[in-house]
């Protein structure tokens, strides 16, 4: 084998090595936040919280994919500060911005979009959200992964406004509120 092909096959491999560190360091944010959560309830494991931890984990991750690069882009490209800088800023300021302000997002995504009346039974209820968690954050994980323009909220909300279409039919919608989103 000559030497040429022996450079290649080593830059080739080290690229590889790269996405599994990465991709395990994902595997063990997700595993963490189920045994955390698992660890709650003094050994009653609720194992629906649990599921619905991880897919949260998974969305979460796909959210930082998405919007981080968004805000780190310009300030890294631009030479402004280093990328270990910018994702410290980036992690304290996105982690704010959801415990200050996401309550009224987590709000109208919970029962803004539809009405959960129209869906007696709560187990229905949550298995409906969780399956709408699950379909915004492969989504998220498809467009951010294929460099496809795509938002994060948009995605949940129309997630969980298919979920309960699927669920309930077209009366289940807020359109009101729907048209507040879609306008904004």
């Amino acid at each position: 084998m000559e030497i040429e092909h022996v450079q290649k096959l080593e830059r080739a491999m080290k690229k590889g090595r790269l996405e599994q560190v990465r991709f395990g360091l994902g595997l063990l944010f997700v595993l963490s936040v189920m045994l955390y959560t698992a660890s709650l309830n003094d050994g009653n494991v609720s194992m629906t919280m649990v599921i619905a931890t991880m897919v949260g984990a998974y969305m979460a991750m796909n959210i930082g994919a998405n919007d981080v690069a968004n805000n780190v882009g310009p300030a890294v490209g631009s030479k402004a500060m280093h990328l270990g800088t910018a994702l410290v800023i980036a992690a304290i300021f996105e982690a704010a911005g959801a415990i200050i302000a996401g309550g009224e997002v987590v709000g109208t995504i919970r029962n803004g979009i539809i009405d959960p009346a129209m869906i007696p039974d709560t187990d229905a209820f949550v298995r409906l959200m969780l399956a709408a968690l699950m379909a915004g954050a492969l989504w998220l994980n498809i467009a951010t992964a294929t460099g496809a323009p795509v938002s994060t909220t948009h995605s949940i909300v129309g997630a969980v406004l298919g979920a309960g279409v699927a669920a309930a039919g077209m009366d289940i919608v807020n359109w009101g509120k729907m048209g507040s989103i879609a306008m904004s």
